[in-house]
């Protein structure tokens, strides 16, 4: 093991456009899965007849996926159709694919789990249902849905690294450029990826503890 070489200044720095890259990759898909499931777990609760039963199919044909395999489809399928798209966006198109499939059952299992008798109070008191839904049920759901939702988007952070198949320049696949150029990297490498991934997830946990605590 070499942990000076692994360690230079240029394999850090290296690591850390990476790391970088794995961040921006995470946060799009974060934004643009969440948004996707609150408007899918919200129509699926409503039971809109065929619109809820659709969804739930496409719903759990993606959720029982592998999303190496969507990668694969967003990376290498979509351009036989004419859609083509770089390695960033392939990747950030397949974790949306993905997440907001994972999320949108976390959205509807959270609707689900307010009472029914405060939602006839609300109807009672003259709200009609998108107001019910708005005021009453969602911002308990949200309540709920915090550690659920987090813990979802710990794992959509870590499952970035599973872009390194297209080679998309993340910090798993710098790590590999690093390592290939001294076996004796490898270790001090991946200790210095573990961190990484480490900090920014355990942050996350924290956040998601306090936010939960604070609405206990």
């Amino acid at each position: 093991m070499d942990f000076t070489g692994a360690y230079a200044p240029s394999h850090l720095t290296f690591l850390l456009e990476g790391f970088l890259v794995t961040l921006q990759v995470a946060f799009l898909s974060i934004v643009f899965s969440f948004t996707i499931a609150i408007i899918v777990g919200v129509l699926r609760y409503a039971k809109i007849p065929g619109v809820s039963q659709v969804l739930g199919t496409i719903v759990e044909l993606i959720r029982n996926l592998p999303l190496l395999l969507i990668i694969f489809f967003t990376y290498f399928a979509l351009p036989e159709v004419g859609i083509k798209l770089d390695k960033f966006w392939a990747a950030v198109l397949a974790l949306v694919i993905f997440e907001a499939a994972m999320l949108s059952e976390i959205v509807r299992s959270g609707l689900t789990s307010v009472e029914k008798g405060q939602i006839e109070a609300a109807r009672s008191s003259g709200l009609n249902y998108v107001q019910t839904l708005w005021h009453v049920v969602l911002p308990q759901a949200l309540r709920r849905m915090v550690p659920p939702i987090v813990s979802q988007f710990i794992s959509l952070l870590k499952d970035t690294s599973l872009a390194v198949v297209i080679a998309l320049p993340e910090l798993m696949n710098h790590a590999q450029i690093i390592n290939g150029r001294n076996v004796n990297y490898v270790i001090p490498t991946f200790l210095m990826v573990a961190v990484m991934y480490f900090v920014v997830n355990y942050a996350l946990s924290v956040v998601s503890k306090r936010l939960e605590n604070k609405h206990a």
